[in-house]
């Protein structure tokens, strides 16, 4: 769900054209400004010519739409309309009549090789979209960058605090939070997009306390050597591709890219709210292979992924993990989204396969944008996922004692109303079953080791949300968000092992009796990164994590984005 895509320039070709009367060089005086937040796309069949007055372009389709073009010299703003030479001779001899009056714009100077692309050629540009959760509300590029880079930086900080009150001030179950009663920076992010010709790019870097939260998930990096999770941590989104000029874009892309299932953006500042429901936090963020996105009408997008496997670094199995996902977009005001996984995600059970798919539909049903007062807009978005596991000891479908049932099935829905462009008030939350546990995020600290205990077939976990969010947003830079957010959590272990009395952090916290790592005689080591290593839970004399099923919270945030 978003992300500054990017299509490249069809290349333009110089053609020379010859005739009787050479000196009445025909065609529409296309002033190449520097629209600098502009995207660059295809013009269908273009042509460039460039003569000692003016740059003029050709198209052999018949074309009526209207190209904005900046002046340099002065610094306005204008409208050309272009032309269409392939039409009957008289149409001809009438539209070389009005070009006699547009080439007396052969004065202006600081012409570019840029040629601005019509809104109605890249996809799903037909339209606003900045309503979507989980896309840029946007509606103006970056205020810097050129025709190579285009700038993404974002700056995400909270203020959380939580009813419960652990004494260690730690977060448990997200990945949008860490720390309770302390201001954090949850995610810095600085990079972008780079395009030449038909090369692309993206960088993204990762900055601050989602670059623990979200890589400690991954097991598949304790396998082998080389530590991935401190290889990649500090990266977000890495990738290098190609674009083709077919349809309405095709590229194929190599590295780390944003996962959408869960519809969430990992960016906050694209979310109607900041603590994602269960359905986006137990899913994955990002993927790690090939990605290859086609547009075949500028409604739709079909994406297929090969990549290492569900939100990893690496792979538990020989079998990559296999995917796509569709957006169709008829309208402005709606959007159907489907993302498909399938994959082999267990350590040590080569034979077990996984099978996930999540749909949304997302809906504006009230649109009123000049209103002075009152509700502008309003918008509700709708998921529901179904997975499984099967083989190797575990049913997709019908558990038995022999083989448990290993099932995900989830679901959310958010309303969020606008009004007028500064303020936004949204309610949602959603569900979560899991039989298995296997797509649960694992609780920090010593709750971590009570959870490995308990968990695996025949195991489950039950969980529901709900929130509320009021965003104020005074220009398209930034957003103030307070939230307000309950949640429930109750695991039943696998039989045979010591169930959990709760999930979430209790005044007692799950670090230690007084919440240090260090200090009391606890027997903590170190790493040379200088990172506490926590000794036994039997050596801290018979104190335990203190664990809750319920949890109610204050979210305050702070997120900018250029």
């Amino acid at each position: 769900m978003k992300k500054s895509k990017q299509t490249n320039l069809t290349t333009l070709k110089k053609e020379s054209m010859s005739s009787r009367k050479l000196n009445y060089l025909f065609s529409i005086i296309v002033l190449f400004a520097v629209l600098p937040k502009t995207s660059k796309a295809q013009f269908d069949s273009l042509n460039v010519i460039k003569t000692q007055d003016a740059t003029a372009v050709i198209s052999d389709k018949p074309v009526n739409e209207k190209l904005v073009y900046t002046d340099k010299t002065n610094e306005t703003t204008s409208q050309i309309q272009l032309l269409n030479f392939n039409g009957s001779k008289e149409k001809n001899n009438q539209d070389k009549k009005k070009l006699t009056v547009l080439k007396r714009a052969d004065k202006i100077t600081g012409l570019t090789d840029t040629v601005t692309t019509p809104p109605y050629t890249e996809p799903f540009a037909f339209g606003d979209f900045s309503w979507l959760m989980g896309a840029n509300r946007q509606k103006n590029p970056p205020p810097f960058g050129n025709s190579v880079f285009t700038p993404d930086i974002t700056i995400d900080v909270n203020y959380t605090h939580s009813f419960n009150n652990p004494i260690d001030n730690t977060v448990v179950g997200s990945t949008a939070l860490a720390r309770n009663n302390e201001v954090q920076l949850s995610y810095l992010g600085i990079g972008g997009d780079f395009h030449w010709q038909n090369v692309r790019g993206r960088f993204m870097s990762q900055w601050g306390t989602r670059s623990t939260v979200v890589p400690r998930n991954d097991i598949s990096s304790y396998k082998g050597q080389y530590d991935l999770q401190t290889i990649y941590r500090y990266i977000s989104e890495a990738y290098a591709g190609y674009h083709w000029d077919k349809w309405h874009g095709i590229n194929l892309d190599f590295g780390i890219f944003m996962s959408y299932i869960g519809l969430f953006s990992y960016n906050n500042f694209e979310n109607w709210s900041y603590q994602p429901s269960y359905t986006s936090d137990n899913t994955p963020w990002f993927f790690n292979g090939m990605r290859l996105q086609t547009f075949p009408t500028d409604k739709l997008k079909l994406e297929f992924w090969l990549i290492n496997g569900w939100q990893t670094y690496g792979k538990f199995n020989k079998m990559p993990g296999f995917g796509f996902s569709v957006y169709y977009r008829p309208k402005e005001y709606v959007d159907w989204v489907t993302n498909n996984y399938f994959g082999k995600d267990d350590q040590d059970a080569p034979g077990r396969i996984r099978v996930h798919t999540d749909n949304s539909f997302l809906l504006r049903y009230y649109n009123q944008p000049k209103k002075k007062q009152g509700i502008t807009r309003a918008a509700f978005s709708s998921t529901l996922d179904f997975g499984f596991e099967d083989g190797e000891g575990v049913s997709g479908f019908k558990g038995t004692a022999a083989k448990p049932l290993q099932q995900f099935f989830s679901g959310m829905v958010y309303n969020r109303l606008w009004f007028g462009e500064k303020w936004a008030w949204t309610l949602g939350g959603g569900f979560m079953k899991n039989p298995g546990q296997y797509l649960i995020l694992a609780p920090t600290g010593y709750a971590d080791t009570l959870f490995q205990n308990q968990t695996g077939p025949g195991s489950n976990f039950n969980a529901w949300d709900a929130s509320t969010t009021l965003d104020y947003m005074p220009n398209e830079y930034i957003t103030w968000r307070l939230e307000y957010v309950h949640r429930y959590a109750k695991a039943t272990a696998a039989p045979g092992t010591t169930p959990l009395n709760g999930y979430f952090a209790g005044p007692g916290g799950v670090t230690s009796p007084d919440g240090y790592t260090t200090g009391n005689g606890l027997p903590f080591t170190y790493t040379s990164s200088g990172a506490s290593v926590a000794p036994p839970l039997s050596a801290l004399g018979g104190w335990m994590p203190d664990l809750r099923n319920n949890e109610n919270r204050i979210v305050l945030a702070v997120l900018v984005r250029f």
